[in-house]
């Protein structure tokens, strides 16, 4: 508390950017501590937060996981699929913001699945390594389902729009990009000669035990993963750049070397043998 009494005193600021709030009664402390020199609060949330994320596409009215402003944070519980206690604590923290600085002085930010450099959660990156290794690649569900991950640089330069805006926002691509697109833009800037993208159908890696999300990062067949309206910031702002310009400057950045170091790292991504034996499989039930 005498540190943020500390912060406190150099104020006034026109705009606090909250990027990695996940425990209600910590941002409940920092929003009381800053409200009288802080004009605005801008609070990084998550699509997570909703409580029908991600069975249902999704509103900005849809309903929000309940989790009091001032919950520690282990509060609630995880679901596969359905609620996380992720999603509960963000909620909480949202809950949070506004009950100090109120709805005309707050901007919430939902984004969804956030790629680009100095990406740490491995999703990106671990694609982009991925056909590095080249050979035959297990891709999965329809090459026709639109995706909608964000690129950071777009969230970060609609954050700062909250130093004039108020709201709560979705912050997704617009879902004209399939993961065909992806998959394609990976292997155009990463993959050897001969590399071969193998689409295996969904249920036939859902009944062999493929884990949605982290054996195949980005992968998800339910109906709400992919369906995050975002028409909302768009009209307030929100640009997004094309899919294969995140994939090309992530590489870029993946060859400087210069990594980021992080405790989720190395926890996604099928294993090697594992992904041999369920395209082998994949491929002897065709004939």
């Amino acid at each position: 508390m005498e540190d943020l009494s500390r912060l406190a005193s150099h104020g006034p600021w026109d705009v606090v950017v909250d990027t990695s709030g996940y425990v209600p009664r910590e941002v409940l402390t920092l929003a009381c501590v800053l409200e009288p020199v802080v004009d605005r609060y801008v609070f990084v949330s998550s699509v997570s937060a909703y409580a029908g994320w991600p069975i249902e596409p999704l509103t900005e009215s849809s309903p929000v996981l309940k989790c009091p402003p001032d919950a520690d944070g282990d509060f609630g519980h995880d679901g596969d699929p359905g609620p996380s206690v992720y999603g509960f604590t963000k909620a909480g923290c949202e809950r949070a913001v506004t009950e100090v600085f109120g709805g005309h002085r707050t901007m919430i930010l939902r984004p969804g699945a956030i790629l680009g450099p100095r990406e740490y959660v491995d999703r990106l990156p671990w694609w982009l390594n991925r056909v590095r290794r080249g050979g035959r690649v297990l891709a999965p569900g329809e090459p026709g389902r639109s995706i909608q991950p964000v690129d950071v640089r777009d969230v970060a330069a609609f954050a700062l729009l909250g130093m004039q805006t108020a709201g709560v926002f979705n912050v997704t691509a617009p879902g004209d990009e399939t993961f065909a697109d992806f998959l394609g833009a990976c292997v155009t800037e990463a993959a050897p000669a001969g590399t071969e993208l193998q689409w295996v159908a969904d249920d036939f890696l859902v009944s062999r035990g493929v884990r949605q999300w982290t054996e195949v990062p980005l992968w998800r067949t339910y109906a709400g993963a992919w369906a995050v309206d975002a028409t909302g910031a768009r009209a307030a702002g929100l640009r997004t750049r094309p899919l294969a310009q995140t994939v090309r400057d992530t590489w870029a950045w993946i060859r400087q070397g210069r990594l980021v170091e992080h405790e989720c790292a190395g926890e996604l991504g099928i294993d090697p043998e594992k992904e041999t034996a369920v395209l082998a499989t994949w491929a002897a039930s065709r004939f």
